[in-house]
């Protein structure tokens, strides 16, 4: 069977490529140089792998001189990262090192500023707007959340379990959810997340030395970094992937599989902003497109190696999960 990785929605591309547009840029290159097919911007439901997105990062870096894509109203100077990083890894807690990077970020941001606050056993971290919002800033903001929360556990060597992410408005998508594990509180007041205080005491584990191999794959890497895979939808998913070429599992077999009640496991779902079903869907959606990408199986193979054992079953789902026909898919970006 084989092996899957998460997949990114085409939207997520198109945001990222706000600032490019901002600037002038002509985007086509940028993403035939990423390996994406330019024409994927027009499928709503299309994603992208993993590798793909991570090399649009480094392409967009390396042609806008700017550690935030074009997404601000002044760019953040390459290397600001990594000088950040070099003073983090310094910190004796988690705690020390939030404020520490938060205040070298403050001296560099224009558009918001991050802010780091404790209240009642909860450690809040909210991302504080300068200007008016727009969707390049929308982004930034929550790219910038997205890789502060990557760098706070790997500083710490661990996933930093949250309770909550907050968005001002109801833009969340199911990755949003997925990604962080926990469902999107919609309609509150800043960009933010919140955890445990106790988390802040945390050792900082890491040294010039790890740091060294980090930055070489940073901040690409931070997209799909620290997954917990001790989480409910992780398990399943691993669950699910060996099941990739026969029948699917019900939700039945998969608690007994990991020892819990069905109920047990549907609240940890809910706790976690995720649906079996839409696990099921997406395992079998990521496979496909893996396959697509990676190899030239014929279609009714790659079928049968998700679990169709009718092609046309398999074409029609495909359309429905990425907004075209696999073979259309395969064309746009396909191997050679």
């Amino acid at each position: 069977m084989p092996t899957t990785h998460h997949t990114v929605a085409i939207s997520q591309v198109r945001s990222i490529l706000l600032g490019a547009r901002h600037r002038g840029l002509a985007v086509e290159p940028l993403l035939i140089s990423a390996g994406i097919a330019p024409a994927l911007l027009d499928a709503p439901l299309a994603r992208v792998s993993q590798g793909q997105y991570a090399a649009l990062i480094r392409v967009l870096r390396r042609h806008l001189r700017d550690e935030l894509w074009g997404l601000l109203q002044q760019p953040l100077p390459p290397g600001s990262f990594g000088r950040c990083m070099r003073q983090l890894v310094a910190c004796h807690t988690l705690g020390d090192a939030l404020r520490q990077g938060f205040g070298f970020y403050h001296l560099l941001l224009h558009d918001f500023v991050p802010r780091l606050a404790v209240s009642q056993g909860s450690a809040q971290v909210q991302f504080m707007l300068r200007r008016a919002p727009d969707a390049r800033l929308d982004y930034a903001v929550k790219a910038f959340m997205l890789l502060s929360f990557g760098a706070a556990s790997w500083l710490v060597a661990r996933r930093i379990p949250l309770v909550s992410v907050d968005y001002p408005e109801g833009h969340a998508s199911t990755d949003t959810s997925r990604v962080y594990q926990v469902p999107v509180r919609s309609a509150q007041a800043h960009v933010g997340l919140s955890f445990d205080a106790r988390w802040l005491e945390l050792p900082v584990v890491q040294s010039p030395q790890s740091l060294r191999e980090f930055l070489s794959g940073a901040p690409a890497n931070l997209i799909v970094k620290y997954r917990d895979t001790s989480s409910a939808t992780e398990r399943i998913r691993q669950l699910l992937r060996k099941s990739l070429g026969g029948e699917m599992p019900s939700l039945e077999a998969v608690s007994e599989l990991l020892a819990v009640s069905p109920q047990t496991l549907r609240r940890r779902l809910r706790e976690e902003g995720r649906g079996f079903q839409q696990i099921k869907d997406e395992t079998r959606r990521d496979a496909a497109i893996e396959l697509l990408l990676q190899t030239s199986l014929p279609l009714p193979e790659i079928a049968s190696r998700v679990g169709f054992s009718e092609a046309s079953t398999f074409h029609r789902a495909f359309k429905q999960w990425a907004g075209v026909a696999p073979g259309e898919y395969r064309l746009s970006h396909g191997p050679g």
